[in-house]
């Protein structure tokens, strides 16, 4: 049997919320399950501080969001497979969020930043953590500052903060990188499953074609590093050839995108 995650204790009548007991709106899923995305199943806890901010901004208590958060679990296929369960008792707009929402990032991305300013809430702090990659991008819209957010956050809780070629797990060594890079698809800029947690080492290798990562999460590098004798840092970057890299606890990459990079990238 999987494992479940979720639930909380009563609430006093004096202490309940506005929303206390009554039914989730459209808007009130879409502000859920873009914080389901944007941090780890297994933190989807009362005592995180993003359920705690959602919560306060929906008028509803930390454990009906984690409730909530488990709701969107069970449609989760990465958590099937790793044989968690999430939470029964899910509600016909649950699934309509999920299936709406899950192949149109864009939109979820959009939709959940409007209704945050209609209920007075600002732009993420974590949504200004990184600008888009490429000689001619930049962060110029707010749009953009929240695309390239949302994408980072559901990429690198994805890799749970680790470089799926070396295992480094330091943040501030980490990029979620695109796979299919940002000015070539503006459909999959939000997309997670066009994306890969990469050290900034391995994601600059990755953007120039040097390293790629076939469907099967094979690691491949170009002959261009193979066949370069010193230093011992490339010596060290030819040692992940053919290796198996990380994979994520969701999102997985799209083989599309991969099979992308390694025709239109890729310097065999």
């Amino acid at each position: 049997m999987g494992r479940e995650l979720g639930g909380g204790a009563s609430v006093s009548k004096s202490a309940r919320p506005p929303n206390y007991g009554k039914l989730w709106t459209r808007e009130e899923l879409i502000l859920a399950f873009d914080l389901y995305c944007r941090i780890p199943f297994s933190k989807a806890t009362t005592k995180n501080a993003a359920v705690q901010e959602v919560a306060r901004l929906l008028g509803r208590t930390p454990a009906a969001v984690s409730r909530k958060l488990g709701n969107f679990g069970s449609f989760d296929p990465a958590l099937q497979e790793r044989d968690i369960s999430g939470l029964p008792h899910t509600g016909q707009l649950d699934r309509e969020i999920w299936d709406e929402f899950h192949h149109d990032w864009n939109a979820l991305v959009d939709e959940a930043d409007q209704i945050r300013q209609q209920r007075g809430a600002g732009i993420l702090p974590e949504e200004v953590l990184e600008a888009p990659q490429g000689p001619s991008e930049r962060v110029s819209t707010r749009k953009e500052r929240l695309h390239q957010g949302f994408f980072r956050q559901a990429v690198l809780t994805a890799y749970e903060y680790r470089c799926c070629v070396t295992g480094i797990s330091l943040p501030e060594c980490l990029s979620a990188s695109h796979i299919i890079p940002w000015n070539e698809a503006p459909g999959l800029r939000t997309d997670p499953t066009n994306g890969l947690c990469l050290s900034a080492t391995f994601h600059r290798l990755f953007d120039a074609g040097l390293v790629t990562i076939r469907p099967g999460f094979t690691i491949q590098v170009s002959r261009a590093v193979l066949t370069h004798c010193d230093p011992p840092t490339i010596k060290h970057v030819a040692s992940f050839h053919e290796k198996r890299a990380m994979e994520p606890s969701r999102f997985a990459p799209a083989a599309e995108c991969l099979n992308w990079h390694a025709a239109h990238v890729f310097q065999q």
